[in-house]
């Protein structure tokens, strides 16, 4: 096992790498140079040489990858020059409350999905099994946008049960202080991730019952309760460790455009302002950030295989 983890650590390491050198490319393949990109188009040349200079932009390109290497090993994700402020900082403030967002939708369509998914399993080909399926289906293939769009309009608009807006502040605890405006986004992405999950638990479900242990532990005479609960699920919930671990990018990238629809302000918000303000520095900063979550991710996963299915040996 523990070879396995220095192996995926190096492994990790090289995908880091490779992403950090697509973002140095990406960096200096913008119109004109990063140096125009971040003072603007009207920058005469004399301005771009000085700020050149002054960031080291004169100097060979490799040069340039390796002080913009050594930033990165400091943490240093760069500054957000139409901000006026660094990429670090922005973080430190958006993250926890996309954390808080997404998060907490993670954690709701799990305790759904699970319980749902099984049941579906052991109840399969039903009108609870129908019914589901079709609900999952529904919800899989409705954008997280238009489903939130809709949630305004009959929880907002039309019922005038809870706020359309998310609840604005500049720190966490200004934010859980209005708690029924997080219902709405909250509900958004609980709805589309479960969707998938409760598939993958049925599914996953199913191929467990129908393991020979599962038939020896019914000819034991052990209650069903106990079959499902002590021995199948731990198996399928592999599958579902291996989403969550993966999900991990998602607490970034998934909230985007619930965030937007809800003026949420979290990192996925930011990010698409930095796209409409061409914030180049932050959005490669957010972009380095999602692919080192990515990495973790991954990891995450592979050790829930061999904590959850003992028979799971890596060599």
């Amino acid at each position: 096992m523990i070879a396995f983890l220095v192996r995926r650590i190096g492994q990790s390491i090289v995908v880091l790498i490779g992403v950090s050198i697509i973002a140095f490319i990406l960096e200096h393949l913008l119109p004109g140079g990063p140096a125009k990109a971040i003072i603007g188009p009207r920058a005469t040349p004399i301005q771009i040489a000085a700020f050149n200079h002054q960031n080291g932009l004169d100097k060979p390109v490799v040069v340039q990858y390796f002080v913009y290497m050594w930033h990165l090993l400091q943490g240093n994700l760069g500054r957000s020059y139409k901000l006026n402020q660094t990429v670090n900082s922005i973080l430190i403030r958006t993250v926890p409350e996309s954390i808080l967002l997404v998060g907490s939708a993670l954690v709701f369509s799990l305790i759904i999905a699970i319980p749902i998914g099984i049941y579906q399993a052991v109840k399969r080909n039903g009108i609870f099994d129908y019914t589901a399926t079709s609900i999952s289906f529904l919800l899989y293939s409705m954008p997280s946008f238009w489903l939130g769009i809709i949630l305004i309009l009959f929880l907002a608009v039309n019922v005038h049960f809870l706020p359309a807006e998310a609840p604005q502040g500049a720190n966490l605890g200004a934010i859980l202080a209005h708690p029924s405006g997080l219902v709405l986004p909250i509900l958004t992405l609980t709805l589309v991730s479960y969707a998938s999950f409760s598939r993958y638990m049925r599914s996953s479900a199913i191929e467990a019952l129908a393991q020979d242990w599962i038939r020896t532990a019914k000819a034991k005479g052990l209650s069903q309760r106990t079959i499902l609960f002590k021995h199948m699920l731990r198996n399928a919930l592999i599958p579902i460790a291996t989403l969550v671990g993966l999900s991990l990018p998602s607490l970034i990238t998934a909230g985007v455009i619930t965030e937007s629809v809800f003026n949420f302000p979290g990192t996925g918000f930011v990010f698409i302002n930095a796209a409409n303000t061409e914030d180049y520095s932050l959005l490669l900063g957010i972009i380095i950030f999602v692919g080192v979550l990515t990495v973790v991710g991954n990891l995450i996963a592979d050790i829930a295989y061999a904590v959850l299915d003992p028979r799971v040996r890596y060599r």
